[in-house]
């Protein structure tokens, strides 16, 4: 099966056939670098981090560029307002943002060009089209004349009578349209500017994504990304710009567009402006970023999504249901127990098992390509993984019944089946791995130190003292969505909290014991008692 991708402009899946074959030119609209990120921008970079991951695993060698606009008015206020300049400003939060990406294991873009940067090619592209009769200066502003350009609609599949009646624009009576849009500004008494042919300004919004793209990627893409509301007018616009000045078309084969998210049903998408959002620090804080994954890709990305604790709750549990499933394989392929004859009960589940993983194909990959082929449909490929999944545990459970370890066979097929769930999930960025999160890297110090208070003779105080305070204990907002890495505040403190529950145990007090089990539990952390001591994992 071929892969097949919606496209905007045309509103039809398509079979995707790229530019140069082998390659994939993708360029993705970046955030605006007035303020933190929250989970809607997340939402999209997930979704064209898993298709950039897919295009890699069917073979194909990619190029990705992310821009970073770092000259905009609100970035203007933004600086003025805190005292500093737009490069300081966009220098923190491209800091921050990318801190964030690695925090969700969203992979590093090929190129990160500012907008800051590309303004030699943003007054090359405009001189162009104003030779070209479809740009025209007034006092200093430049306009890109949408009446000279015969396909300007065709995106958003508006006439020009329909975007402006559903327009909000200013009333400027120096445009020849309403709906011409300004590619240079005129400088303002304390904004930043630039040199051009105009005198001193500064760039459009819409320009810079032209002039990035075409610097970075040439004249035509394969793939140009962002969200539903960016296809009128800033995607518009750019069709126009580039266009226009390359006289190539398309400029974008595929025009690919995730879905927007929401907090509640009745409200707009999530905006910065608004104030309707979660930071994706704060969701990093409080969710493994396996849980934030299994959510978004839960849903097709060209669907609207809404963020709520039910949904939450459920991708929590996906992914535990995952994570588990490799963990207990894992165990039972460790194991030294003595292998059984093959029992008639286990033959069954491994025989599923063997269909399911295969030997390099198998159902279960079939199934997710056949998903993913279907315009990136990831709640099929997550269906295929998840059936992988109970095939593992199937089998495990099989052995566990039969209290022995596993014949070569059956050895075989279950590191082949845990070896495809680990593949396959990394094509959908899953890392499969329990970590915690920093909210419960938090939780747990606050219980060590409860307890050290309680009984410091069971609950070592040094040993407490020697941990790091997680981030949310600290208060600081510069180590990062995981603090001084959430996972070694959190093993150490495990360690040490199960120990004192061993000395209380020692000491026949029972009640302690079980009271600081149950609380490890409300934590997310199983505590399991073996012959040789204990065993812990996180969920």
């Amino acid at each position: 099966m071929a892969l097949r991708v919606y496209n905007t402009l045309t509103r039809r899946k398509e079979e995707f056939v790229t530019l140069a074959p082998g390659r994939v030119a993708i360029y993705v609209c970046g955030p605006n670098l007035y303020g933190p990120s929250h989970v809607g921008h997340a939402m999209s970079y997930l979704v064209f981090d898993v298709i950039h991951r897919y295009l890699e695993y069917r073979g194909y060698q990619v190029t990705h560029v992310q821009n970073f606009t770092d000259v905009e008015d609100r970035i203007i206020e933004a600086a003025q307002a805190d005292g500093t300049t737009i490069q300081a400003l966009a220098a923190r939060y491209i800091d921050r943002f990318l801190r964030e990406m690695d925090g969700l294991g969203v992979r590093r873009a090929d190129h990160y060009p500012r907008a800051t940067e590309t303004i030699p090619k943003m007054l090359e592209i405009i001189q162009e089209l104003e030779r070209r009769g479809l740009a025209y200066a007034v006092d200093g502003d430049v306009f890109y004349r949408v009446t000279a350009f015969p396909g300007y609609g065709r995106l958003s599949g508006r006439s020009l009578d329909e975007m402006q009646a559903g327009a909000r624009i200013e009333v400027d009576r120096r445009k020849e349209h309403p709906m011409d849009f300004v590619l240079w500004k005129a400088a303002k008494p304390g904004e930043p500017a630039w040199d051009s042919p105009w005198g001193p300004g500064r760039p459009g919004w819409h320009i810079e994504c032209s002039a990035m793209s075409i610097s970075m990627l040439g004249p035509q893409l394969d793939i140009h990304g962002g969200g539903q509301d960016v296809v009128f007018p800033h995607h518009e616009n750019e069709i126009a710009q580039s266009e226009g000045y390359t006289g190539r078309h398309p400029f974008v084969r595929f025009w690919v567009h995730n879905g927007l998210l929401r907090l509640t049903a009745d409200e707009e998408k999530m905006t910065r402006h608004l104030g309707n959002i979660v930071s994706i620090r704060e969701a990093l804080l409080r969710f493994h970023p396996d849980t934030i994954r299994v959510f978004v890709l839960s849903s097709h990305y060209r669907s609207p999504t809404l963020w709520s604790a039910e949904a939450l709750e459920a991708a929590a549990r996906g992914a535990e249901r995952l994570r588990t499933a490799v963990e207990n394989a894992d165990d039972l392929l460790a194991s030294t127990a003595r292998p059984a004859a093959a029992a008639a009960e286990m033959a069954r589940p491994f025989a599923e098992l063997a269909e399911a993983a295969g030997d390099g194909a198998g159902a279960s990959r079939t199934r997710f390509e056949v998903a993913m082929d279907d315009d990136f449909n990831t709640p099929g490929g997550l269906a295929a993984l998840f059936d992988l999944a109970s095939a593992v545990n199937r089998a495990v459970d099989a052995a566990a019944r039969r209290r022995a370890g596993l014949i070569e066979e059956q050895r075989e097929v279950l590191a082949r089946g845990v070896a495809l769930l680990r593949e396959l999930g990394a094509v959908l960025g899953l890392r499969l791995v329990a970590t915690a999160t920093p909210a419960q890297a938090a939780a747990l110090y606050r219980l060590a130190r409860e307890l050290c208070e309680e009984r410091p003779d069971l609950f070592d105080p040094a040993r407490l003292r020697a941990v790091p305070q997680p981030v949310s204990e600290s208060g600081t907002d510069d180590a990062g969505p995981d603090g001084p890495s959430a996972d070694a505040v959190f093993r150490p403190l495990v360690e040490m909290v199960a120990e004192g529950r061993v000395r209380a145990r020692r000491a026949k007090d029972w009640a302690t014991g079980d009271r600081v089990r149950a609380r490890l539990a409300e934590l997310g952390v199983l505590l399991e008692d073996t012959p040789d001591g204990f065993k812990w994992r996180v969920r």
